[in-house]
């Protein structure tokens, strides 16, 4: 199972965050992204521009940080009878949202920010897919369905999905993203038919 997220904070660094995070959101909707500045955001969540600062470094952080937070998944994925039929419709759904402008402005946000600061972002955000992922395969093995490992999901079906989106190829189409997810079924019935 991948490591847990780091959890969020509480008390008054909660209410900071969650101010910031608002903040930022309401801001990007009415002005657009590129007008963001840590003092515009600082003086709509009511704290000092030094707090924001201190807290994320500089507005790159920030964004990294509420992009991470809206790729937090709300619930458990929705559970179809069968691991073919839950992969199939959460890889639609996670194609569907990550190709979104807002998914991808979210992506370029994460991406740019990786390797800064302490937010480690890239690797929250593969930690909540494979979180997800996970929650499938174990609800599929538990049913008696073949499965294959969660890191065989996140390298065929994952993966490519990001790649193209990332990279400036052109984006994965409902097809593709269906042929991949239907691929993973298949690599799990060849590995439980020689495990016995």
């Amino acid at each position: 199972m991948p490591p847990r997220p780091t959890p969020r904070p509480g008390g008054r660094s909660a209410r900071v965050q969650a101010a910031v995070h608002q903040a930022t959101r309401e801001l990007t909707e009415q002005h657009g992204r590129d007008a963001l500045t840590v003092p515009l955001i600082a003086a709509r969540a009511g704290v000092t521009p030094s707090t924001i600062y201190r807290r994320w470094g500089d507005l790159a952080e920030l964004l990294a940080d509420v992009s991470v937070e809206r790729m937090r998944p709300e619930g458990e994925p929705a559970d179809t009878g069968s691991f073919r039929g839950d992969l199939m419709l959460w890889a639609d759904q996670f194609h569907e949202e990550m190709s979104s402008e807002v998914g991808q402005a979210m992506l370029r946000d994460v991406v740019a920010a990786a390797g800064r600061g302490e937010a480690a972002g890239t690797c929250q955000c593969a930690q909540f897919t494979a979180g997800v992922v996970s929650v499938l395969v174990q609800r599929g093995a538990a049913r008696g369905d073949a499965v294959p490992t969660v890191e065989d999901v996140m390298d065929r079906l994952v993966a490519p999905i990001i790649y193209r989106l990332l990279f400036g190829m052109v984006p994965a189409s409902a097809e593709q993203v269906a042929g991949w997810a239907e691929a993973c079924a298949p690599a799990a019935a060849d590995k439980r038919s020689r495990s016995h």
